[in-house]
């Protein structure tokens, strides 16, 4: 088989491993963004103590966030991978802290959480729906 034969073959056998390659998860939107809403919330129940968790919605919408990333071709131990790994906590994090900032929210004034708190409850935000007041 001449070389540009199988050069030829060799691209054609590798353009399906091409159109399958998945982004990393945290660009998923449908997957990040809703683990950030959850995780604002997380941390607004608990720094208000007038404010409650929704967490078994939570986890249900993990469970199902899980079953998106397997049905778009995501392992188990990448989706552990994602969700464990320091580097994406540390940027999850810091994006969060950015919004509780931009929203007047600081931890020196736990108050400020609930106001918070209490605004996104009241919107129904995407925030707001895993949040409850006491």
């Amino acid at each position: 088989m001449s070389g540009m034969k199988l050069l030829a073959l060799l691209s054609v056998l590798t353009l399906p491993a091409v159109a399958e390659a998945k982004p990393p998860l945290r660009e998923v939107k449908e997957i990040d963004d809703e683990l950030y809403y959850i995780a604002i919330a997380n941390e607004i129940s608990d720094y208000c103590p007038s404010i409650s968790g929704r967490r078994l919605k939570a986890i249900g919408v993990m469970w199902g966030l899980k079953s998106t990333a397997n049905n778009l071709g995501y392992s188990d131990s990448e989706i552990r991978a994602y969700v464990e790994s320091d580097a994406e906590k540390d940027r999850m994090r810091a994006k969060g802290e950015a919004y509780l900032a931009r929203h007047g929210v600081s931890y020196d004034n736990p108050s400020s959480f609930c106001a918070l708190g209490q605004a996104e409850i009241e919107r129904n935000s995407a925030i707001g729906v895993y949040l409850r007041a006491n």
